[in-house]
Order: structure tokens, then C-alpha cells, then sequence
């Protein structure tokens, strides 16, 4: 199979934020592994049913165990995936808070979840970041309370960064 291109990861990333919508908020954080669609059904004709017609090419999410509780970048840091496996797809709850908060942090790391978490100004958002294994990247957006999703492949680097260096 040939590397899915950017909106067919896109198109997934949007289909596993919906997913992850329908469940409500104050979800953890989920991991989804991608398969190439026809190589699955392949594998698992049963599937056929469930996924329907499959274009060549197109992408599978496919659920995995629930993360470890842990610091998001360390529990990434533990995930490597098998070659079948084109891509994948966290979605993670976070907290944002405007920059003027950051002169009121509190220096000890331990302390700053609590701190976010009860800050004033705090935003909820559920962040979707999809990789592939060629490097390509998308990523999704929707802050608490309001129906739009923004669409940015650039929302989150860091978290690029971590789910590409799944697949090394």
C-alpha cells in the first residue's frame, strides 16, 4: 500500500474526534492504531459488515487498550507499533489557560495540575493528533461547550513529535 495521503489522515482524525464526542467529555486519553481498511478486512472478514466498502487506500482506526495513567509523554515514550500498522491517533483532554496566566504558575510540577484545573480562565479542549508513518500530520480541536472544531495540522508539535517517535 502506498502512504495515505494528508486528507485521507485527516478525514480519520475528524472521524475519531466524532467518535470520542459522542462518548462526552472527561474522557482519557485514547489511542487509536491505523490500518490500511482492505488489508484488515482481508485479515478479518467479519469486519466487512462493520466497516463496509473500502476505498483503496483508506485508513481503519482501530481502538487500543486504555493508556497507562502517567504523564502523556512518558506513557508515548512506551509505545511502539507493529509494521502493519500505517499510523495513529491520540485523543487527550487538556487544559489551557491564556498567557497571562503563566506569571502566576506555581514553580512545583506537582502543583500545577491542581492549579490549572481550578484556574478561572481555564479552557477545556479535546485535542485529536493523527501521524502516519511517512511523517505526516494532522491534528483537531474543540474547546468545551462550543460545536466548532478547528482544524490545524499544527496544533500540537509536541505531540507530533511523541507519536512520530512511536514508529521508530
Amino acid at each position: 500500500m502506498t502512504s495515505p495521503d494528508i486528507s485521507e489522515l485527516t478525514a480519520v482524525v475528524l472521524e475519531v474526534e466524532r467518535h470520542v464526542a459522542d462518548l462526552g467529555w472527561d474522557q482519557p486519553s485514547q489511542v487509536y492504531a491505523l490500518a490500511d481498511t482492505s488489508e484488515l478486512i482481508a485479515r478479518e472478514p467479519t469486519l466487512a459488515s462493520h466497516i463496509g466498502d473500502a476505498a483503496s487506500g483508506s485508513l481503519t482506526p482501530v481502538e487500543q487498550e486504555p493508556l497507562p495513567v502517567g504523564r502523556l509523554d512518558e506513557v508515548l515514550a512506551g509505545i511502539g507499533w507493529p509494521p502493519e500498522v500505517l499510523g495513529c491517533v491520540l485523543v487527550t483532554e487538556l487544559v489551557v489557560l491564556p498567557p497571562s496566566a503563566e506569571q502566576e504558575a506555581p514553580f512545583e510540577e506537582r502543583d500545577i495540575e491542581f492549579w490549572a484545573q481550578n484556574h478561572p480562565e481555564r479552557q477545556d479542549v479535546r485535542l485529536a493528533v493523527g501521524v502516519t508513518r511517512a511523517g505526516h500530520h494532522a491534528s483537531c480541536l474543540r474547546v468545551r461547550g462550543d460545536d466548532e472544531l478547528v482544524v490545524d495540522p499544527d496544533l500540537a508539535d509536541s505531540l507530533v513529535d511523541g507519536l512520530l517517535a512511536t514508529f521508530r
